[in-house]
């Protein structure tokens, strides 16, 4: 199987790597969404098994389909809206799932119809570079920052990264994360305690829809996951090189789309409550450091949502496996991994003169995690660079002496 051939150490570890900060940097949103609803241990069980093999196949079937790396996420944003929501209305399960399905059912129509794809297009490659620099930065910051915490740790894996890109750069990331798994399991630092082996199953829930669930909880999910996920997952694609301009096309954005919307409707009454296109844990299977042949990182994207599905069906076991990592390994792994990616970004931002300050407005606005209406900073970062850029250039005269 081709598959097999083109894939490599570096693109594994970049898969596993991107569902270890994907998953351990909001697992605790979507339990707390959960529970707002009164979830039962065992439909917090179907929400990760339906989630699990939601993200897994969506990611994993397309990219070996199209050759090309496809990376799908549950919404962090939707799932803090959910359950900030969800304990302020006082919704049951049942109205919960509806609402889910309804957000899915106006994810899959921007998808079918393209609207969102003809949007995107008419955003300049300046601003949407700067908003995936803004977005992946403030982990790259968290990798820093977990110094004040676990400074050895930090220490010695940014020296085992340095050394990596020196003498084995398709082998830095790698190598970084074994050595500090070595480090903190000879510290005593691993929560094995998390470790239970169970497999999750599905628990069903009709849907009862209402026009209360529908205005408190649909429409605020469909609204944050289109613009703080799919927003800058697309712009992690144009970046990456896999926009519509690459030479076979690039990845088909609204097929995507259409995908995440029709799984979230089928996956919904076991707990799928939003599936989107990725833009942290894509920039980690789309950059370099996945593999040097942009056209085998599809192996990392395949990778990862096989990891998924092995975390939707055995639930618990692999659940806590991942969270059995300090918090400062998963924050500090995802920044040295997002490196280069960060930099590319910015070095594309601020390329063109004549759009670097309303690229730049963009990542600064985007990295502050601004948030207005519920809806986050990756969504503010492109108006305020969209007006920028029109004040800049709207009728803009050629100067002349």
């Amino acid at each position: 199987m081709q598959f097999f051939k083109d894939l490599n150490l570096s693109a594994f570890t970049a898969g596993f790597v991107a569902v270890l900060v994907g998953f351990t940097s909001s697992v605790a949103i979507v339990f707390q969404a959960a529970q707002a609803f009164n979830a039962t241990p065992e439909q917090i069980s179907s929400w990760m098994w339906a989630l699990g093999l939601g993200m897994g196949l969506c990611s994993m079937l397309p990219s070996l389909w199209l050759k090309q790396p496809v990376m799908v996420a549950w919404s962090t944003p939707g799932a803090a809206v959910l359950a900030t929501a969800g304990l302020a209305g006082g919704f049951s399960m049942g109205e919960a799932v509806a609402a889910f399905m309804v957000s899915a059912a106006l994810i899959t129509l921007f998808g079918v119809t393209g609207w969102f794809e003809k949007v995107m297009n008419r955003i300049p490659m300046a601003i949407a570079a700067a908003l995936l620099a803004g977005v992946l930065s403030r982990f790259g910051i968290q990798a820093f920052a977990a110094a004040q915490t676990a400074l050895p740790l930090v220490l010695l894996m940014l020296t085992i990264y340095l050394l990596g890109r020196r003498f084995l750069p398709r082998y830095a990331v790698v190598l970084t994360l074994v050595g500090a798994i070595v480090f903190v399991a000879m510290r005593g630092e691993m929560v094995w305690s998390a470790m239970t082996f169970s497999l999750a199953l599905p628990v069903f829930v009709a849907p009862q829809f209402s026009v209360a669930a529908i205005v408190s909880l649909a429409l605020p999910l469909f609204v944050v996951t289109m613009a703080s996920q799919n927003l800058p997952g697309v712009a992690a694609i144009r970046a990456a090189g896999y926009g519509p301009d690459a030479p076979d096309g690039g990845i088909p954005v609204s097929k995507i789309i259409t995908l995440t919307g029709l799984a979230t409707l089928v996956l919904a009454p076991f707990g799928a409550f939003a599936l989107n296109l990725s833009a942290i844990t894509a920039a980690i299977c789309m950059g370099p450091e996945a593999h040097e042949d942009p056209r085998k990182r599809y192996t990392a994207a395949v990778c990862c949502g096989a990891i998924y599905v092995l975390i939707g069906i055995f639930g618990a076991a692999v659940t806590g496996l991942l969270t059995a990592f300090p918090t400062e390994l998963v924050v500090a792994i995802a920044g040295l991994a997002l490196l280069g990616t960060i930099g590319s970004g910015l070095a594309q931002a601020v390329r063109d003169e004549s759009h670097r300050e309303a690229a730049l407005i963009t990542f600064l606005v985007t990295l502050s995690g601004l948030t207005i209406a519920g809806i986050g900073s990756a969504f503010w970062g492109v108006v305020a660079g969209a007006l920028a850029l029109f004040v800049q250039q709207y009728r803009q005269r050629p100067f002349t002496d």
